[in-house]
């Protein structure tokens, strides 16, 4: 791109943020309440929950709520994005795969999560000196765990005090008693000693620092119209928005960072997608939060005399080590559930219990833990409710006694089925650690640009053995405790065929890698602090420093890490280091 065709932006920002998501958004609250001017460049549209679709019937909806091309987990789902955008494609290295999901819009994938948010615990930091595989972070539990309390008590949690040794307590509301089902899992779970206990959910079941407290409404995934769960614009880019110091652009598409001759960052160079043209702003610091792999991608295409390779990569690292949780599900019939009579079952929206990991993988044949979602009961039926009466009512019988025939139905029977078969399956979703590898990742393929004339990511990343055994052991527990339940199946069991199940890597959309920290320049992209170790005023605040992922959402941790990285950078600041 020649310099001509650049428009530049007038004002200078002491900070620029590419991403509003969770790392972006909590940069931008921290850093403007301290004084810091900040622009925060976001891809997408501005969204504003309050004014979502939280109280629609699905019946609202010609396709009663069931997904599109932009909205994958349904029409009024809050998340603008899916695995496939148009205009910008992403490839993969022949005999691998790896679906990247992207969300454009204000807050990002804060928009669409299940707002299960649990801390890394003291093991998860230093895997490898357990059990040698990997690499242990720079970093310790005890040095995180300030500001995962101060998240706690800025964006509210529900949970319960457990005192379990890797699944660190936090400052917790109360949590919502159990459902009817979700009792009869505990029961089963009970029986043969697998643990089940109160989720630790970001949905407010109090008033909490000028919230209201959840409704119970349980449509959390379209957005939250009194912002009683946290997302990035409800909870942090308000109170940035409130301080006068930050300025958000809509519809800036980040294409580089621009360097000086030293290799220090001199601001961001963004297409605006109103007019199509190229725009550049300065800063003193650049601070990227636009998801791990996407901030990888900009480091990567930000190459100058000084990073002939991508900002900080003389290492070669960037981009590599990424992961995504492995997942796996499996659902019965629980005929202790058929033909219920009705109940409340008001909540919020996402399971009230669930199973933190409780084996030791020294007696196992694969390395890392997982924990177990719980899911079910008598939701707000739309496409797809009961994954199709004619799926299951096969398996119940006739008046008489008899088999009933697969198939369908209409009229009095259908309705009488779907009566009959309404909040009666249970099922459980695996959510599970997978090891950082250096050859699993993304890289730029120099063959495709996006719409933009962006070069894009090429992915390769592959399963291993262990990621396949712990999913084969989701499955086997999965079958024993709704076996435990009499649960009726309506599905074969997964096995070797299929890899026992395991989702595509990308699907469960927790990847984190790609700009991995550590304290050695040769074998890291940033530093302890997400510091790039070659533009010491680039920092990366999103889930691409990881080192390994463990068997826990990453969303608090990337918040947690966030603020840690932003209260260093003030003191850089004041100490003139920056």
């Amino acid at each position: 791109m020649s310099a001509f065709q650049i428009k530049e932006v007038p004002e200078e920002y002491d900070v620029v943020i590419v991403g509003s998501g969770a790392g972006g958004g909590m940069s931008a609250k921290v850093l403007t309440e301290a004084g810091a001017k900040v622009l925060m460049l976001e891809a997408g549209p501005h969204f504003d929950s309050s004014k979502g679709d939280m109280f629609k019937w699905n019946y609202s909806s010609p396709r009663r709520g069931a997904g599109t091309k932009e909205r994958a987990f349904g029409e009024f789902d809050a998340a603008f994005g899916g695995w496939e955008l148009e205009g910008e494609p992403y490839t993969r290295t022949k005999g691998t795969e790896f679906d990247w999901f992207r969300s454009r819009m204000l807050g990002g994938r804060t928009n669409h999560w299940g707002r299960i948010s649990l801390r890394f615990g003291p093991n998860d930091f230093k895997r490898k000196s357990i059990d040698g595989l990997g690499d242990d972070w720079p970093i310790s539990y005890d040095d995180i765990k300030p500001y995962y309390d101060k998240v706690d008590d800025l964006v509210g949690v529900f949970g319960s005090k457990e005192g379990i040794y890797n699944e660190p307590d936090g400052n917790f509301l109360p949590a919502p008693k159990p459902r009817g089902y979700e009792l009869l899992v505990k029961k089963a779970c009970d029986e043969i000693k697998i643990p089940v206990i109160p989720s630790r959910l970001s949905i407010l079941t109090q008033p909490h620092n000028g919230r209201a407290a959840c409704h119970y409404c349980s449509q959390c995934n379209r957005g939250c119209s009194t912002h009683s769960n946290f997302s990035s614009p409800s909870v942090l880019i308000g109170p940035a928005l409130a301080t006068g110091n930050l300025t958000i652009l809509n519809g800036a598409m980040a294409r580089e960072v621009t360097t000086d001759k030293e290799g220090k960052a001199t601001g961001v160079s963004y297409v605006n997608k109103a007019d199509g043209l190229d725009y550049h702003v300065k800063a003193k610091i650049v601070i990227l939060a636009a998801s791990a792999c996407e901030s990888g991608r900009l480091m990567m295409n930000s190459k100058s005399t000084v990073h002939e390779n991508g900002l900080s990569n003389s290492s070669g690292v960037l981009g590599r080590y990424i992961t995504d949780s492995t997942g796996a599900s499996r659902s019965a019939i629980i005929p202790a559930l058929l033909d219920g009579i009705p109940h409340n079952e008001d909540g919020v929206g996402g399971m009230h219990v669930y199973t933190p990991w409780w084996l030791d993988n020294k007696k196992l044949d694969f390395a890392r833990g997982y924990h177990i979602e719980i899911w079910g009961g008598r939701h707000m039926p739309g496409y797809g409710y009961m994954w199709g009466v004619e799926n299951s009512n096969k398996h119940l019988k006739s008046p008489d006694g008899t088999a009933r025939p697969s198939g369908g139905g209409y009229g009095a029977q259908l309705k009488q089925d779907a009566r009959t078969l309404y909040g009666a399956t249970v099922g459980f979703s695996g959510r599970g650690e997978s090891i950082a590898r250096y050859d699993n990742y993304c890289e730029i393929d120099p063959n495709v640009v996006d719409k933009w004339g962006i070069p894009v990511l090429r992915f390769n990343y592959t399963w291993s053995d262990h990621e396949i055994k712990q999913v084969k052991h989701m499955q086997d527990t999965f079958e024993e405790i709704l076996t435990n339940m009499g649960g009726i199946f309506t599905g074969a069991k997964p096995g070797p065929e299929s890899n026992y199940g395991i989702a595509a890597p990308g699907r469960i959309i927790h990847e984190v890698g790609a700009t991995r920290m550590g304290n050695d320049p040769k074998s890291s992209v940033v530093n302890a602090y997400c510091q790039a170790h070659e533009a010491k005023n680039v920092f990366v605040c999103d889930g691409g420093p990881f080192v390994s992922q463990a068997d826990k959402n990453p969303t608090w941790t990337i918040l947690a890490l966030s603020w840690r990285t932003c209260d260093y950078i003030i003191d850089q600041m004041k100490q003139q280091n920056l």
